[in-house]
């Protein structure tokens, strides 16, 4: 374990971490499902989990939605949750730090009741597969990937990222 990770802190999100998660402009395009996940966390329907680095920052971070009224299939607020935007920055990863994102997000859920987790990933993202089938999800199915969302300039962005469904059965 690299000795910078005892300095790291897994802990929910606070609005003023919102624009942090943004990685200095990288994912600004993000800026508004941020803050709407961020007010879903008011009303208890989702979770922002963030790994914060001691003199760095926001270093990690997890989103999980508790209900998907859309799509009941992902999140249904009784026993299956859905996590989303899951990513670590490029110089913390392969040291450990999404493995104890992930811990901490299912033990929180099992706190909570919840018995499965379900999640999209990207085929191309091997790296992400890997880690999740290293901590037990299973792959049953495909996912076409097909969403928008607004960006911060207000211009809808139409996506298409095939990729796989994932579920583990907590325990």
């Amino acid at each position: 374990m690299p000795d910078w990770m005892a300095n790291v802190h897994i802990r929910h999100a606070k609005q003023a971490d919102l624009l942090a998660m943004e990685w200095e402009g990288e994912y600004s395009r993000f800026r508004r499902i941020y803050f709407q996940v961020y007010q879903r966390t008011q009303r208890g329907s989702a979770i922002i989990w963030v790994a914060d680095l001691l003199h760095v920052g926001v270093i990690g971070l997890v989103l999980v939605q508790l209900t998907a009224i859309k799509k009941p299939e992902l999140a249904n607020g009784i026993k299956r949750a859905y996590v989303h935007s899951f990513r670590v920055r490029l110089a913390f990863r392969r040291a450990g730090l999404g493995t104890r994102l992930m811990q901490t997000v299912e033990m929180d859920l099992v706190e909570r009741g919840y018995k499965e987790i379900t999640l999209n990933v990207t085929r191309t993202n091997t790296g992400a597969l890997r880690l999740y089938l290293e901590l037990g999800y299973k792959v049953i199915g495909e996912d076409p990937g097909c969403w928008s969302y607004y960006d911060e300039n207000n211009v809808l962005q139409e996506v298409e990222e095939p990729g796989w469904r994932l579920l583990k059965v907590l325990e």
